[in-house]
C-alpha cells in the first residue's frame, strides 16, 4: 500500500470545521513536497484538545484510495 508522510498543524477550530462538516476535504504538502487531499473525517482518528499537530503516515490503496491515518 502507497504511504505518504504529512505535517499537521491544525488549531481546534479548524478542526471543528471539519468535525462539523463544513470542511470535506483536508489539503496539505506531503514532507517531500507532492500536493494531497484526503478527507476530514479522518481527523477524528487523530484530533486532541488543543487540536491535531505533528507528522503523519496516509495510507492509500493501490487505486488512490484513502486507506487511514496514524501520528509517527
Amino acid at each position: 500500500m502507497p504511504t505518504i508522510d504529512i505535517t499537521l498543524n491544525l488549531s481546534p477550530d479548524a478542526c471543528l470545521a471539519h468535525y462539523e462538516g463544513r470542511v470535506g476535504v483536508v489539503h496539505t504538502r506531503s514532507l517531500d513536497g507532492r500536493s494531497v487531499a484526503f478527507p476530514a473525517e479522518a481527523l477524528r482518528r487523530v484530533v486532541a484538545r488543543d487540536g491535531v499537530h505533528g507528522v503523519f503516515r496516509l495510507t492509500f490503496s493501490a487505486q488512490g484510495r484513502f486507506l487511514g491515518i496514524k501520528r509517527l
